[in-house]
């Protein structure tokens, strides 16, 4: 394991504010009322032996955090103070996590994920993080698909009503008993690293996640652009 780049005052934070955090999303996530689209993408992937590379946003990570706990699924998550603590909460829903980002850390950590895939695990970046800009996804995700011929399986969540911390994220907290809506898009396939493939796959899976923020935006009935104009912000 490489050295952290944290003190160890701030480890001992990120593990208190961990240990905090983990709770309040198992008590909160479980009151949520959830509704699904596209789930057959996912057990598609996972029926063909591939495991997927799943995409979201930074914004949605918490909701995303329960549904998809206890699979085993290894997440990119930066090597700074909030991917710290975020790692904690993390691993107390059964997620693995790889250490690294564009800027400290990353070519180590897809090593890692290479490696994770090739045992069978399933990986999931948040794209457009840790820093942004938000709504841009940055190549990882992509690039690791090409590299390894597993599909990129991007997703969005949207709930209803939640507070937005003011955050570049724009990061959403569900309010207790909200509507969650979560949607699936289909693989996106990315048959090479070459930088050109790369980088028409990186905006067509901006694309895809567009669509589904407008699709989960639909199903909760709400008109597009809810997601910026329409939320309560946390102060």
């Amino acid at each position: 394991m490489s050295e952290s780049p944290l003190t160890s005052g701030k480890r001992a934070q990120a593990a208190i504010i961990g240990a905090a955090v983990a709770p309040l999303v198992g008590a909160l996530c479980r009151t949520l009322n959830w509704r699904e689209e596209g789930r057959q993408h996912y057990e598609a992937v996972l029926g063909s032996g591939r495991p997927p590379i799943l995409a979201l946003w930074h914004g949605r990570i918490l909701p995303g955090i329960h549904y998809l706990r206890g699979r085993g699924i290894v997440v990119l998550t930066s090597r700074n103070f909030d991917g710290e603590w975020i790692a904690r909460v993390l691993g107390r829903y059964g997620f693995g996590t790889a250490r690294g980002s564009s800027s400290r850390g990353g070519a180590r950590a897809l090593v890692q994920l290479r490696r994770d895939l090739a045992a069978g695990r399933q990986v999931a970046f948040t794209v457009d993080g840790p820093r942004g800009p938000a709504g841009v996804a940055q190549p990882g995700a992509v690039w690791l698909a090409g590299a390894t011929r597993h599909p990129v399986l991007p997703f969005h969540i949207e709930t209803d009503p939640h507070w937005r911390l003011s955050s570049w994220d724009r990061t959403q907290v569900p309010k207790p008993f909200s509507r969650a809506a979560i949607a699936f898009g289909e693989p996106l396939e990315v048959p090479s690293t070459a930088d050109d493939v790369v980088e028409t796959s990186r905006l067509a899976l901006e694309a895809s996640l567009r669509d589904l923020e407008r699709r989960t935006l639909e199903m909760l009935g709400r008109p597009a652009g809810a997601a910026l104009a329409g939320s309560t912000r946390a102060r």
